[in-house]
């Protein structure tokens, strides 16, 4: 399937900023995507890691791992044929879930009346 015909079936935002062109970036991105690629093919495993959350995933980057920055760290994604016309920032969710412990001596007044362990 050509760019082209890639593009067409894409919905607005993603078809509009691919026309547009990519960044340098994106560009320098695609390029380590390439190596990886024949890294591969040779029994390496190569693994790309990347701050570019906002370029859509292509049909080329089919089959590759690559590491997005979610801010604090780098999250491995391995990319399906499913994920083709995402970004590749929605996955690598960049917050996480707040967990509250229990309160401790001094957290607040209502903690006066907590049972110690």
């Amino acid at each position: 399937m050509s760019m082209d015909e890639f593009i067409r079936l894409l919905p607005a935002r993603q078809r509009r900023s691919l026309q547009r062109g990519l960044s340098e970036e994106e560009k320098s991105l695609i390029e380590k995507l390439r190596g990886a690629r024949k890294q591969q093919e040779g029994g390496a495993k190569a693994a790309v890691e990347t701050h570019c959350r906002d370029m859509i995933i292509l049909p080329e980057m089919v089959g590759l791992t690559i590491a997005v920055h979610n801010g604090k760290e780098f999250h491995p994604i391995k990319i399906e044929p499913t994920m083709l016309g995402h970004y590749l920032g929605e996955f690598a969710i960049t917050n996480k879930k707040v967990m509250h412990g229990t309160p401790g001596i001094g957290a607040s007044k209502s903690s006066m009346y907590v049972p110690l362990k």
